[in-house]
């Protein structure tokens, strides 16, 4: 294997050498090993739970209001929490197999972001007034990583509009190599961006919008979620940082205040992350490339335009669909993953829509 000693020749080695041909796939370990199968959830062992009330199926907003209509923005609290978390990284259903005895063979979840492979590496993070947690879909809760005393947090958001709150994403590389072996960076990433999505919907549906922090470095993320020490196979990677507020108002900065940033460095925190799998294999291409992109804070680069990552409650934005009563939380929660077709049915095309 060719050796390169600059950044953009290794990602570009990466997409090279994780290609399919039609004379041979892309490397992986060719079968599945369920013995190494990682865990689903990752948990802190050690840290806060916080449980979060299962919202209802609301019939509003509807599906075509988030695209036609400004919503007022809802108070962030306990409750409005819950639901941004329900409507986007939670789970939507539990499948299983069950055998003519009637044992169930196998059971696996489902989630409200769709995943390649339905592995889900994407972890999600809350961080607001009250301090830095990770949210657990397994359970619906949150848990607390660390505190945030709160003259902190008013210097840490004085770029962003009143009532923002934080959500990190993060991605376990593991657990997509345990099956998809070198290509896993790629459908990580193709993940963080269903995610990302998911988020933006979900914060629509309560009046709030996403803008992506453009400026924030890799190093700041890691340092800002707790994640700095994460090491081997089983670490976390920081993604990116998503300012969520109302809708209508825009940040001043894509980046937020480098000095208020340094402060999470010295807090204290909670919590170990549990073990995944009793044995890993370390695809060291893909730690390359995950190096190789890694990037410093970029302050100013991309100027002061706000990235709003989900354009909704816009009245320009046509109508979607042609049943305006179809719930939006409702269309969200039934979202499934197709492992099987079957092809001795079909469904007309209004039936589809």
């Amino acid at each position: 294997m060719r050796k390169f000693s600059n950044k953009p020749d290794t990602v570009y080695r990466y997409h090279d050498e994780t290609k399919h041909h039609f004379q041979k796939y892309a490397r992986s370990l060719g079968y599945l090993d369920w013995a190494s199968q990682p865990d689903p959830f990752r948990r802190f062992d050690g840290a806060e739970i916080i449980p979060l009330k299962l919202p209802g199926l609301d019939d509003q907003p509807t599906w075509d209001g988030l695209f036609t209509a400004v919503r007022k923005p809802t108070p962030v609290n306990h409750e409005s929490i819950s639901r941004f978390f329900y409507f986007s990284l939670a789970l939507s259903a539990w499948k299983q197999v069950v055998s003519p005895e009637g044992a169930v063979d196998s059971r696996w979840a489902l989630r409200v972001n769709p995943s390649s492979g339905n592995l889900h590496p994407t972890e999600g993070y809350l961080v607001n007034t009250d301090g830095v947690f990770h949210y657990a879909p397994d359970e619906h809760v949150l848990e607390k990583r660390a505190e945030i005393e709160p003259p902190e947090w008013d210097k840490f958001v004085k770029n962003l509009p009143p009532g923002s709150f934080l959500a990190g994403l993060t991605s376990i590389h593991w657990r997509e190599a345990w099956k998809y072996g070198e290509r896993a960076f790629r459908y990580c990433q193709l993940d963080v961006g269903h995610a990302i999505a998911a988020i933006s919907l979900a914060a629509a549906g309560l009046g709030w919008q996403a803008t992506l922090l453009d400026g924030i470095g890799t190093e700041q993320l890691a340092q800002l979620l707790g994640i700095v020490d994460a090491q081997g196979a089983e670490a976390e990677h920081p993604d990116c940082l998503l300012a969520v507020h109302p809708q209508g108002q825009a940040c001043s900065s894509l980046s937020l205040p480098e000095q208020a940033m340094a402060t999470f460095a010295d807090l204290p925190w909670q919590g170990k992350p549990n073990l995944l799998s009793p044995g890993n294999m370390d695809w060291s291409i893909i730690n390359d490339v995950a190096a190789a992109t890694e990037k410093p804070p970029t302050e100013g680069v991309y100027g002061k335009t706000v990235k709003v990552v989900q354009t909704c409650g816009s009245p320009e934005t046509p109508g979607v669909t042609d049943s305006p009563t179809l719930s939006l939380r409702q269309i969200i929660r039934q979202r499934r993953s197709a492992a099987v077709m079957d092809p001795r049915g079909s469904i007309g095309r209004d039936a589809f829509y």
